[in-house]
């Protein structure tokens, strides 16, 4: 009895299972059935070797809900499906065997010389809208929106119907959205299509505001005259027009701002020499090509010895470019620059000739043509923002430009070596009096303004080529960038980098690359004239004198 009692409740749960297969059996074996059955009358179609009986068999074969319609039918496309005259039956080719066309078990009793099933190109037209029938039932609601899509740009009339019957299953928002839109382009290709249909039509491609749909509309303009259809269809193109014209400035201003971080980051160190010392460092743009081949070295190490971990190759990267381009900079400032201090033209030429020395030692020992250093995971891909198109890079270059920055500010202010930065900026020789070893100081600043230079050379790697003339393509911008903002200061320097970024990329539509940079450089000049000290002039004794 007790053994009784231990398995009646395993008993009842078989039970209860087999009562439940049953009940799914009985749901979906006449659907089984149904699908299995029309799939029997579309061969049999095939095996009529005619075009009009084909295109019935694709239509069957669509509708048919089985699993293995799309193989069907892509292998219909591809020439891949065989018939056996002999025996009415119906084979796919896949790769050197032969399977069974409704199974995909393999068959070795096929005749191998059985003719293959015919179409033309109208019924490879017909198989390709089948195919995006198909799609638009798919799971997965990406594969969905990616056919609803297409089916948009393609501008096929004959893919109403179908459109028709994917709304009205759909549930996601993005794909009805998406399939509303198709409907419209298909509705106004239709030549039987209503004049209000055509009209609702317009009115709902009049919210989009991209190139085709703006094309299509300049169409159906010009096709419609003096209509009423006509006529909507200008007001749509116009408010269209306007609605590009905005994103395109709008996306300007983005592209000018991620120009501007990377001005900012290599600009930065500049002011930093720049301001404190006055020296013209014409090598300072090799730290930035340094920064970027020790990216390149790190990654080449993470994928030699932590394949697992290469996507953290760029953040490793961050502070041995700092330390790398660092300490070259403070044996540049102790074996050459110190001894130049006062005469500029002198340190101008020195460190011109610094920067010829250091591209000359990595051609020779990484070459003379780029370097590949690949994009990490989470800075690959773009999403879409308003219209905006933003890319993962970019928006990461912006966020560790201001982190960057912000760590800049905190060293200058809130540390003893910043404080002593600053005193020597202001008055040096009252901070020299003051027991400032100003020597000191100035081997540190100029190894903080080529380090910070380094990581610079960390996020232009990432969208710039990697080569040993990088750094000469930012530093005529970088020196512009610091006079512009007021030498040595930060704040005008991150004012100068996005200010001067977000110009030249609004003036380039209009002027072209070229005449957009002369321009900037003009108006510059012409700034300078009147406020030579730029937009944020230093304070202190030494300054003024």
């Amino acid at each position: 009895m007790t053994q009784l009692r231990h398995h009646a409740p395993d008993r009842l749960l078989c039970a209860a299972l087999a009562c439940l297969a049953m009940i799914v059996a009985l749901l979906f074996a006449p659907r089984v059935a149904a699908a299995s059955g029309e799939i029997d009358e579309a061969l049999a179609l095939f095996a009529a070797d005619s075009f009009a009986d084909t295109e019935a068999a694709i239509a069957k074969i669509a509708a048919s809900g089985h699993p293995r319609a799309r193989v069907m039918l892509e292998a219909l496309a591809d020439r891949r499906l065989l018939l056996d005259p002999a025996t009415k039956s119906v084979v796919v080719k896949a790769g050197t065997g032969i399977e069974d066309v409704r199974d995909g078990k393999a068959r070795a009793d096929f005749p191998a010389d059985a003719p293959v099933v015919r179409v033309n190109n109208r019924l490879r037209g017909i198989i390709e809208a089948a195919l995006g029938s198909l799609a638009l039932s798919a799971g997965d609601p990406a594969q969905r929106l990616a056919v609803a899509e297409a089916l948009m740009k393609s501008r096929d009339a004959k893919a109403l119907a179908q459109i028709e019957a994917a709304i009205g299953r759909e549930k996601d928002e993005n794909v009805l959205r998406a399939l509303f839109s198709a409907r419209a382009v298909a509705t106004l290709i239709t030549a039987g299509a209503s004049t209000a249909d055509k009209k609702e039509a317009i009115a709902m491609l009049a919210g989009r505001a991209d190139n085709d749909t703006l094309g299509l509309l300049r169409n159906v303009a010009t096709q419609a005259g003096a209509s009423d259809v006509g006529a909507a269809a200008e007001a749509a193109v116009a408010r269209i027009e306007q609605k590009i014209k905005l994103i395109t400035a709008v996306q300007n201003v983005w592209y000018g701002l991620s120009l501007g971080s990377v001005l900012l980051l290599a600009a930065a160190g500049l002011a930093i020499t720049f301001g404190v010392m006055g020296v013209i460092n014409m090598a300072h743009g090799e730290m930035v090509m340094i920064g970027a081949y020790t990216t390149f070295v790190v990654q080449q190490l993470f994928k030699a010895y932590l394949p697992g971990a290469a996507d953290l190759s760029l953040i490793a990267a961050i502070p041995l470019a700092f330390l790398v381009a660092g300490a070259i900079g403070v044996a540049i400032e102790r074996g050459i620059i110190r001894f130049l201090y006062g005469r500029p033209l002198e340190t101008l030429l020195a460190t011109w000739g610094v920067s010829l020395v250091l591209q000359q030692a990595v051609r020779v020992q990484f070459g003379a043509s780029n370097v590949p250093v690949s994009a990490p995971a989470y800075m690959s891909g773009s999403f879409e923002l308003f219209g905006l198109v933003i890319t993962y890079g970019r928006l990461w270059i912006i966020v560790f430009t201001l982190l960057a920055f912000a760590a800049l500010q905190f060293a200058i202010r809130a540390t003893s070596m910043g404080l002593k930065m600053r005193a020597v900026t202001q008055n040096r020789r009252m901070a020299s009096s003051m027991g400032i070893a100003t020597g000191h100081v100035d081997a540190l600043t100029f190894g903080l303004g080529s380090g910070i230079a380094g990581v610079a050379g960390v996020a232009l790697s990432q969208i710039d080529n990697v080569a040993p003339n990088l750094g000469q393509s930012y530093i005529v911008d970088c020196f512009m960038v610091v006079v512009f903002g007021g030498v040595g200061n930060l704040w005008g320097t991150l004012v100068s980098a996005f200010s001067l970024g977000i110009a030249n990329k609004l003036l380039e539509p209009l002027a072209g690359a070229v005449l957009a940079k002369i321009a900037i450089l003009v108006l510059i000049i012409l700034f300078i004239q009147k406020h030579p000290r730029g937009l944020f002039a230093q304070k202190g004794r030494a300054v003024e004198a």
